[in-house]
């Protein structure tokens, strides 16, 4: 049996696409990210139970379409509406570890991610403008105001995977714009 303390959280499940059993889920990482893992748990009336994805696709940088074994109807899948998705812990752990041996990180990997000039917090990333070259976080405030921050791996100082954050030293007069 799958206890909780097995799990890690990663997305949530959104609603029935189509009628053949195919459901959206929006993930906490980038989709690519989420697509690597054996399999999705739910918590189904307090029972942790796996599903495998025969295939998905993705919907957006952070959606992906899944679609179940066993689950080929729409009615079959509605149950997973609005529940919360894990994934088995080891293999979160797993991922992590790669990420941080050096391998190129997705920047949408880091929406959810605290920013931190130095030992200031300016906010949490919720989202990446990659329209041109040069890369930028978005990042809100906690004002609520948003803020554009270059995603330049020279002004990274380090990036903790356990606890979302990334420390950066920015320009100076860069949170005057």
């Amino acid at each position: 049996m799958i206890t909780r303390d097995e799990l890690v959280e990663i997305g949530i499940f959104n609603k029935p696409h189509g009628v053949e059993g195919e459901i959206s889920a929006t993930f906490d990482c980038d989709a690519e990210t989420a697509a690597e893992f054996s399999c999705f748990v739910c918590d189904i009336d307090g029972i942790f139970v796996p599903f495998f994805a025969s295939s998905l696709r993705n919907k957006g940088a952070m959606t992906l379409l899944l679609k179940f074994d066993g689950l080929d109807s729409n009615e079959a899948v509605r149950r997973l509406v609005n529940k919360t998705v894990y994934v088995p812990k080891r293999e979160y752990e797993q991922l992590q570890g790669e990420l941080e041996d050096g391998d190129e990180v997705p920047t949408d990997y880091f929406i959810g991610f605290t920013l931190y000039d130095d030992d200031q917090p300016m906010g949490e990333i919720i989202d990446i403008d990659d329209a041109t070259e040069n890369v930028l976080f978005i990042v809100q405030r906690p004002d609520g105001s948003t803020m554009l921050v270059p995603a330049a791996d020279e002004l990274v100082n380090d990036i903790d995977f356990d606890n979302k954050s990334i420390t950066m030293t920015l320009p100076e007069g860069l949170l005057n714009m």
